[in-house]
Formats: structure tokens, sequence, C-alpha cells
């Protein structure tokens, strides 16, 4: 614990499916508060070598710390698991495949010369709220990531559960439906529909059915153009009255609003809080996920429960491997 007034300098390293950024912070004990004082370039992270990503991550790194006053406390690293947080190992995610057993608190503790820690980047992004964000002055939350992919961070009576084996609310992969896009190598999961490349893919399947009748979507005039269909676009569309757009997105909120009144039942918290996608499109999101919620949950759970998008916002990547690292192992 730091004395009133005092200081320290973390570093994060958030490790995404598509991107990868370290972050230098400083907290001030004083104020229970967390500054972002620099953030590294983003790096695109799908198909480089994990062993080449290191590289890159400790380089800036290092040049976020050239001015820093002082020596930071410790790194902290935020990833989608599966991982083994006590041995500091990715043990290839979904979103990174090639990332097998890859050691990277050693990495950065020997070659930073600082302790480094690792975390699942859910139960790291329910830090993060809890401590500066929505979070705040809450004994039970969950965080959901809504992104790349989809997994739960749990705090629960007070504290972070991870589980027996480090692997507690991997809710992504509950599968909500027989048929549906994959996510975890599994049809119908919540992570399938519940996630950029789930929106993605849910929106091609649509949008070729309706190429196949001969018909031409606003959302995609032809075969050529489904490449570049993106989560964000088709929330785009969504938002300007785009039919075939607000379908998808209606679906994906029935998708998130079973998950969620799973969650409400069995743990019955005061708060979840959903971020990255959800934050930007509510809107399209909400409405199916409230009904569903209504529907499904028992009344005393559901009172009990509020839910909200994330109050870090774009920058929760950064917050989150920050607060890996002032929470430490």
């Amino acid at each position: 614990m730091l004395a009133a007034g005092v200081s320290m300098y973390l570093i994060g390293i958030d490790i995404g499916g598509t991107k990868c950024r370290v972050s230098l912070g400083r907290k001030t004990e004083a104020e229970h508060s967390l500054d972002i004082v620099a953030v590294g370039e983003s790096r695109d992270s799908a198909g480089v070598p994990w062993a080449r990503m290191l590289e890159l991550l400790l380089a800036d790194l290092k040049t976020l710390c050239r001015d820093c006053p002082e020596q930071p406390a410790a790194i902290g690293v935020s990833c989608g698991g599966p991982l083994d947080q006590k041995r500091g190992l990715i043990l290839s995610p979904p979103n990174l495949p090639d990332w097998n057993e890859v050691p990277i608190t050693k990495f950065f503790t020997e070659k930073a010369g600082v302790p480094a820690f690792l975390q699942n980047d859910a139960d790291a992004g329910a830090l993060a709220e809890w401590k500066w964000g929505a979070g705040q002055g809450y004994n039970s939350l969950i965080f959901i990531t809504f992104g790349t992919g989809c997994g739960a961070g749990l705090i629960l009576n007070g504290c972070l559960y991870s589980g027996a084996s480090g692997q507690a609310g991997e809710i992504g992969h509950v599968r909500l439906a027989d048929y549906g896009p994959a996510g975890y190598g599994k049809p119908g999961s919540m992570e399938g529909f519940c996630s950029g490349g789930g929106i993605t893919r849910l929106a091609r399947t649509l949008v070729e059915a309706e190429l196949q009748m001969g018909k031409t979507p606003a959302l995609c005039p032809s075969y050529q153009d489904l490449d570049k269909l993106t989560a964000k676009t088709v929330g785009i569309a969504a938002e300007q009255g785009d039919s075939l757009a607000i379908s998808v997105y209606a679906e994906a909120g029935r998708k998130l609003g079973m998950g969620l009144s799973i969650l409400i039942d069995i743990l019955n918290p005061e708060l979840i809080i959903i971020g990255s996608i959800f934050s930007r499109s509510r809107n399209q999101l909400w409405p199916e996920a409230a009904r569903i919620i209504e529907r499904e949950t028992l009344p005393l759970t559901r009172k009990a429960c509020q839910v909200v998008p994330s109050a870090l916002g774009e920058s929760i990547g950064n917050y989150a491997a920050l607060a890996v690292a002032e929470y430490g192992g």
C-alpha cells in the first residue's frame, strides 16, 4: 500500500486478437486515481508471430519509460483466455491461435527488469471498472468484454473471482443456440453472436442469403463487398435504419439477453458492465436484450441488477492492463 500522497508508475500491456498496445500509468494513492500518462502505438496482432510481437511491445515499453521519472513498479498484461496466470503463460486463445504456451511474464520481467503479471482480459476489465470506472462503490459486479471476443470478469463479495483453474467467467463459451456463428470453436456460442467477429459472420450469412435470392441489399450490394462488412459498418448501417443491419443487431441483442439472464440468476450481481461494441451500439442491442432479461430472469435478481456500458470506454484496454499491474499476482 502506498503512503498518502505518494504515486507510482505502472506499465500496462493489452494483448488483443486484432490489436496490441502498451500504456504508462501513474497511480496516486491519496486520490485513489490512475492517470494514463502515455500510450504506445496500436499494433496489429493478427498473423504476427508472437515472438515478433513481444519484441515490438518491449521496444514500445522502453520508449514510454524513457522520460519516466522513476522505474515503474510493475507490468500488467491483459489477454483473452485461456491462460495460466500463475505460470504467466498464454495458451492459444481462440483469437490468437498460434500463441501457445507463450511465457509472457517471464519475457517482460527479464527484459524490462520489472515484475510482470498476467490476467484474463475480462478479469482485468472487471478490476479496472471496479477501481476507476462504472463499478466504483459496488461489492458484486460482472464485466463483460464485447469486442474481438466475449468473456466475463467477476467481482464477487468485494474480491476478484477467477475459479479453480483461472477460467471462471467464460460466458462466451456457453452455447445459446444449436446453430449460429462459432466462437471458441462452438457454433451457436455466446461469443459467436456477441463479438465483433460473430456480428460480422452473422451479417455475411444474412447478406449471402439475400444475394442468392437475386436481391441487392443496401448493406452489401455484391459478393465483392462481403469482405468490407465489419461489426462497425453494420452498426453504423443499423443506426441509419438499414433493415438487414437492424436484424443482425437485434439477433445479437437477443443472445446477449440470454447470456446475461444466466449470469443474473446464477450470480445475483448488483451491476453488469459491458464494454466495447455494447458501449458504441447500446441503442441497437439493448431493446432486445432487455426484453429477454425481463422474460427469463427471476424478479428479485432482475430488480437487484443494473446493466450499464463501460465508463472507461475505448480506453478500457489500457486501464485493464494497468489494473493487472496494480493488482499484482
